[in-house]
């Protein structure tokens, strides 16, 4: 089918993941999809805005609202940032450049994982939009400071750090189906792959794969290879005493991803980060954690106006945006919702997860009486007046 006709009928952001189901390899696509171990915590991340209650007010002047705000320094369009993803050019050959430019395009913040597929130089030649780059604490600290040097030279508007992969969590999807590293092939597995060609001629036609950033890190340029180095830096002993360094040799706005308690909440306004990102790594990683949503009020009230909250995980649907805001988030971050559209369309799939959620949020806010984002409070929502 045609890519603008299929878009043309995707309608929702899970209309777009059942595209990309069918456009992807099985194991690709579970790897996109899936979560740790039950993915019970995958699931509750969206389940839990279910139990929101929105209290609407009309006779209000709805004809014209106020989306713009202010995130990490920067002015946005809406509240909305796509969040770093790695290895994103398993979904489409374009990869990061492509969600890099739709987000621009959609007035979005952009944010490019370090085990991205294009470089952090590749990416800042291929937008103009607002992006920031993703650090993890390795072992070797001159690796991470080598890559926020970069993002300096490449003129990237923030740093995103995330804490919450001191190790990999268990991903049973992708342990069945042999996805992982070092990969595990089988004749079914096999099939799943031959079972979509324009996936394999795309890939084909770009050329090796490799984790971009870390190609002078490796002797071997194998993207397993490079992935394994990846996982074997990650530093399980790290605390927050290493955090501040690299906060001063940033010098600007600086984020901290992966924020589920109060504890901590309060460590990065001590450690002096700009923002704190709350998040379960869209339940990838501890399966049973709370959901981000469920946890979000009692960040925002452990902070205050010290640093701005930014809510990630679960969010499928503009009226999710617009209950994160009521409790207090400033914006909200995605990934898997623009990865089912890169994966269903490349970049147009991606310009069309970003419609679909911007146009809900619109109508959403004209529907409850809400005329500016940042006028959005608990007194929206039921229970929480």
């Amino acid at each position: 089918m045609n890519a603008n006709k299929m878009l043309r009928g995707c309608h929702s952001v899970m209309d777009l993941r059942e595209c990309a189901r069918r456009r992807l390899p099985r194991p690709v696509f579970d790897f996109l999809d899936g979560g740790a171990e039950s993915e019970t915590t995958a699931r509750r991340n969206s389940a839990a805005f279910d139990y929101l209650k929105l209290i609407p007010r009309y006779l209000v002047d709805v004809s014209t609202i106020r989306t713009a705000t202010k995130i990490l320094g920067h002015q946005l369009e809406w509240p909305m940032i796509c969040s770093p993803t790695g290895a994103s050019r398993l979904f489409h050959p374009q990869g990061e450049m492509a969600v890099a430019r739709a987000a621009a395009q959609a007035g979005a913040f952009y944010g490019l994982a370090a085990g991205s597929t294009y470089s952090i130089e590749t990416v800042a030649a291929a937008s103009e939009g607002p992006k920031l780059f993703q650090i993890y604490i390795y072992k070797d600290r001159s690796l991470t400071e080598e890559l926020i040097d970069r993002c300096k030279q490449a003129n990237y508007q923030a740093l995103c750090l995330t804490i919450d992969v001191p190790v990999p969590g268990k991903r049973e999807r992708d342990l069945r189906s042999g996805f992982s590293i070092p990969p595990k092939w089988s004749l079914r597995n096999a099939m799943n792959f031959a079972r979509c060609p324009l996936w394999i001629v795309g890939q084909l036609k770009q050329g090796r794969m490799s984790a971009a950033n870390f190609t002078q890190r490796t002797s071997n340029q194998s993207f397993i290879a490079q992935s394994r180095f990846l996982f074997e830096q990650l530093d399980a002993s790290a605390t927050w005493r290493d955090v501040r360094s690299f906060i001063d040799r940033w010098g600007g706005p600086f984020a901290i991803k992966g924020i589920m308690s109060r504890d901590d909440a309060r460590g990065a306004v001590e450690v002096g980060a700009s923002a704190v990102i709350v998040s379960n790594h869209g339940g990838r990683q501890l399966d049973g954690a709370a959901a981000a949503i469920e946890v979000l009020p009692q960040i925002v009230d452990a902070v205050g106006d010290e640093l701005e909250v930014i809510l990630d995980g679960g969010v499928r649907r503009g009226v999710h945006v617009l209950k994160a805001l009521a409790l207090g988030a400033r914006a909200c971050s995605v990934g898997r919702t623009y990865l089912y559209g890169l994966g269903a369309a490349g970049e147009a799939g991606v310009s069309k997860a970003l419609q679909i959620l911007r146009t809900e949020l619109e109508c959403a806010m004209r529907l409850s009486g809400c005329t500016d984002v940042n006028a959005v409070d608990r007194a929206l929502l039921s229970g929480h007046v």
